[in-house]
């Protein structure tokens, strides 16, 4: 009887001890939350992977500010407000990554359209310093330029494009060059002066600066 009795104790506990086993290991391993989900996450990131997120937001506020000044009514004071910020992120950008030449041919198309010359041209100048090639800056570049003034350096660009064999970005600056009207030749002394009074018996500086287009002359 009392052999009985302790093999069903034995059967009982080989029937038990499973159950028990199942919550005597370690859990399991939460499920991996998504890239950038967490600070910890974007922590992890290469400084290049930092960049690239900073640069993703500043294009998506170029962006914004373009859809802005396209509607219907013109909303400018948001669109400053994108391209501001857009700069400020393209900075965020380049503290990661200071040869982010993109970055910085983003900042040079905001400070262009909010009328910052200076900076927009800083800009460009220092994207094509470590991308010579870079194509899309030498279009922007030589409409900053032809904005600001500078036709010949303009027309500089327009060369460098033919160069890279950047046949649709060379006809958009091309166009751009041919329908900017000219500037006043006059502010460039006396050579500028000499110029103009070989032109029509006006002096029309915009008779006299069409003419010189693409070909080098004065700087404006």
């Amino acid at each position: 009887m009392r052999a009985r009795l302790l093999l069903t104790l034995l059967l009982l506990s080989i029937a038990v001890a499973p159950s028990y086993a199942s919550f005597g290991g370690k859990p399991e391993s939460p499920p991996s939350q998504p890239s950038g989900s967490t600070p910890e996450a974007s922590d992890q990131k290469t400084p290049r992977q930092q960049a690239e997120s900073w640069y993703n937001d500043a294009y998506s506020d170029v962006s914004q500010a373009k859809d802005a000044l396209a509607a219907e009514k013109p909303d400018t004071k948001k669109a400053n407000k994108m391209f501001k910020r857009a700069i400020d992120r393209a900075d965020r950008a380049l503290e990661y990554d200071k040869t982010y030449f993109e970055a910085l041919n983003l900042q040079g198309f905001s400070w262009r359209k909010l009328g910052n010359y200076e900076k927009s041209l800083a800009a460009y100048a220092a994207c094509l310093v470590i991308q010579p090639d870079y194509a899309p800056a030498r279009e922007y570049y030589g409409e900053a330029l032809l904005e600001s003034g500078d036709r010949d350096a303009a027309a500089a660009q327009l060369e460098e494009l033919k160069r890279l064999k950047a046949d649709d970005l060379a006809k958009q600056l091309e166009d751009a060059i041919a329908a900017a009207p000219a500037t006043d030749a006059s502010k460039d002394g006396k050579a500028a002066k000499g110029k103009a009074q070989k032109g029509d018996a006006k002096g029309d500086p915009k008779s006299t600066g069409a003419s010189s287009g693409s070909t080098s002359g004065e700087q404006h």
